[in-house]
C-alpha cells in the first residue's frame, strides 16, 4: 500500500510542471484581446500605426484561429445583443465542448464597459473573413465580405484604412475562388471612386490592383489600360501594392508589344517582392522570361536554377533552349509537350509569338556559319515544313537583312545567301550604349532606395523619451519577426 501511494504521489509531482508551462503561455483568445485593447486605443487616439500594427500582429496567429476562438472573440468584442455580433455569429460554426479553448484572462465583454468603436467592429469582419477563407469555406466568405464593404461604405475614418484594405483584397479573393469575378466590378470601381475622394491612398492602392486584375483575368487588356492610365498616382505606401502594379502593368505592356517598358516593369516587381512570396516571383519569372525572349535576348541561366523556382521554371528552360538553339522543330516539341502548363499560365499567345524569333535565331546562326550557303539549304536547316519552303525561306532573308537581324545580301539569279564579314562591335556604339542602361538602372536605384527611407517624426523639435525609444524598438522587433508571414499571405 505504501508504494502504491508513493506512486500516486509521484506522479501528480510530475503533471504539476506542465500546468504551469501552458499557464505560462498566453492563448490564441488572449492574443487577440490584447489586439482587441490595441485597436481601443489606436481609436480613441486617433493613430493609425496602433490599428497598423494589430493587423500585423494578426497575422501570426492566423494560423491558430478556431471556430470557438473567433466565436469566443465576438462575444468579448461586440456583446451578445448587437446587430454585428449576430450577424458574424452566424458564419462560424458551433464549437464543441473539447474544443474549447481555456482562457486565464477576465472574460467581461469589452461591448458590456463601454462603446465598441467602429474599428473593432471592422476587424472583427476582417478576423470572420480570414478564419473562412483558410477553412475554404467560400461561399459564406463571399456572403461575410459582402456584409462587411456593405458596412465599410457608411464609414469614412482614417483609422480604418489599413483594415480595410485588407477586407477589400479578401473581398475580390472570395468571388475569384467561386468563379464570380465580374460580378463585383461595378462594385470595386464605385470603392475606388470614394477611396479618392476620401483620400484614402492605400485603398486607392489596393482597388486600382484588384481592378487591374479583374480585368486582366478576362483578357480586357484595353480597358486595365485606358483605367491604369487616367487613375490617379502617388508614392507607393505598401511595397506589396507596388509590386502587383508592376507585375500587372507589365503584362499589359508585354500585350501591348511594349517589350522594352515590360521587361523594366516585370524585373523590377521580381526584385521588389520579399523572399516568402515565391509563387508571385515565379509568375513575374515566367513573364520576364518570355518578353526577353522576344526582345531577342537569352536568359542567363541561373535565373532558371533560383532557390524553389527549379520545377516551375523547367517548361520556359527548355523553351529558352530550343531559341537559343534556333532549331524550329525543337520548339515545335516543347511546345506540344508544355501546352497544358503553357495555356494555365495563359502565356500560350506569346510563345506563339516567338516562332519568328526562332526562325531569325536559327538565320543568324547560318550567316556567322557559313559566307555563302544556297536558300535551299537554308529552308531544310530551318526546318520550313510549308508548301513552298524555298520562297518562304527567301522572304525570311529578306526581312532579317532588312531589320538589320543579319549582315548579308541575296543572290536571287542563283539562289544564294551570302554573308558579309562580321566587324568590330567595340568600333560601333554599342558598347557605349549598354554601359549607359547599366548606369541609368543604377542610378535608378540609389534615387528609389533614398525615397523609401523613413526618418521618425519631428525628430528635429524634440527628443525621444526613453518610454518612447522603447515603444519603436518593440515594434521594429514585432515588424521584423511577422513581415515574412505577412508578406507569404498578402502574395
Amino acid at each position: 500500500m505504501t508504494t502504491t501511494t508513493q506512486d500516486v504521489e509521484m506522479k501528480d509531482n510530475n503533471q504539476t510542471p506542465p500546468q504551469s508551462i501552458v499557464s505560462a503561455t498566453p492563448s490564441t483568445l488572449q492574443h487577440l484581446k490584447e489586439i482587441a485593447a490595441l485597436i481601443d486605443t489606436g481609436s480613441y487616439t486617433k493613430e493609425v500605426r496602433r490599428v497598423a500594427r494589430a493587423v500585423r500582429l494578426t497575422v501570426g496567429i492566423r494560423q491558430k484561429l478556431t471556430g470557438s476562438v473567433v466565436s469566443s472573440f465576438l462575444d468579448f468584442a461586440l456583446g451578445h445583443g448587437s446587430e454585428a455580433h449576430a450577424r458574424l455569429s452566424s458564419f462560424v460554426p458551433k464549437s464543441d465542448e473539447h474544443d474549447m479553448e481555456v482562457d486565464t484572462a477576465s472574460s467581461i465583454p469589452l461591448a458590456a464597459s463601454k462603446h465598441v468603436p467602429v474599428e473593432l467592429e471592422v476587424y472583427c469582419y476582417f478576423i470572420v473573413l480570414l478564419f473562412l477563407i483558410d477553412q475554404k469555406k467560400y461561399n459564406e466568405a463571399k456572403a461575410c465580405s459582402s456584409a462587411s464593404i456593405a458596412r465599410l461604405k457608411s464609414l469614412n475614418k482614417r483609422t480604418i484604412d489599413v483594415i480595410a484594405s485588407r477586407l477589400y483584397f479578401y473581398y475580390s479573393l472570395s468571388y475569384e475562388m467561386t468563379g464570380d469575378l465580374a460580378e463585383i466590378r461595378g462594385t470595386l470601381l464605385s470603392l475606388h471612386h470614394s477611396a479618392t475622394l476620401r483620400h484614402d491612398e492605400l485603398g486607392q492602392e489596393t482597388l486600382l490592383n484588384l481592378l487591374l486584375r479583374n480585368y486582366l483575368h478576362y483578357n480586357l487588356y484595353d480597358q486595365a489600360e485606358k483605367l491604369r492610365s487616367k487613375a490617379p498616382r502617388f508614392e507607393a505606401h505598401s511595397n506589396q501594392q507596388f509590386c502587383r502594379y508592376l507585375f500587372y502593368l507589365g503584362k499589359i505592356r508585354t500585350i501591348q508589344l511594349e517589350y522594352t517598358d515590360a521587361k523594366e516593369s516585370l524585373l523590377q516587381a521580381a526584385r521588389k517582392a520579399p523572399v516568402a512570396a515565391l509563387g508571385f516571383r515565379v509568375q513575374c519569372n515566367k513573364w520576364a522570361i518570355l518578353v526577353r525572349l522576344l526582345l531577342g535576348e537569352i536568359p542567363e541561366r541561373s535565373i532558371f536554377m533560383q532557390k524553389g523556382m527549379e520545377k516551375a521554371l523547367r517548361p520556359y528552360f527548355e523553351l529558352t533552349n530550343a531559341v537559343r538553339i534556333g532549331d524550329l522543330e525543337l520548339f515545335r516539341n516543347v511546345q506540344e509537350k508544355f501546352a497544358k502548363t503553357f495555356s494555365e499560365d495563359r502565356t500560350h499567345n506569346l510563345i506563339v509569338r516567338l516562332r519568328h524569333n526562332v526562325i531569325r535565331t536559327g538565320l543568324r546562326n547560318i550567316s556567322i556559319s557559313y559566307s555563302r550557303i544556297s536558300l535551299t539549304d537554308v529552308a531544310q536547316k530551318l526546318r520550313l515544313n510549308s508548301a513552298n519552303p524555298v520562297a518562304d525561306a527567301e522572304s525570311i532573308v529578306a526581312k532579317a537583312i532588312r531589320d538589320g537581324a543579319i549582315d548579308a545580301t541575296i543572290d536571287h539569279k542563283n539562289g544564294y545567301m551570302v554573308s558579309k564579314e562580321t566587324g568590330d562591335i567595340y568600333s560601333t556604339n554599342e558598347p557605349q550604349n549598354a554601359f549607359n542602361s547599366r548606369i541609368a538602372f543604377c542610378l535608378n536605384m540609389h534615387n528609389e532606395a533614398v525615397r523609401a527611407l523613413r526618418f521618425p517624426p519631428n525628430t528635429h523639435r524634440e527628443k525621444e523619451s526613453e518610454e518612447k525609444r522603447r515603444e519603436m524598438k518593440q515594434q521594429e522587433e514585432e515588424l521584423a519577426k511577422y513581415m515574412a508571414e505577412e508578406d507569404d499571405d498578402d502574395f
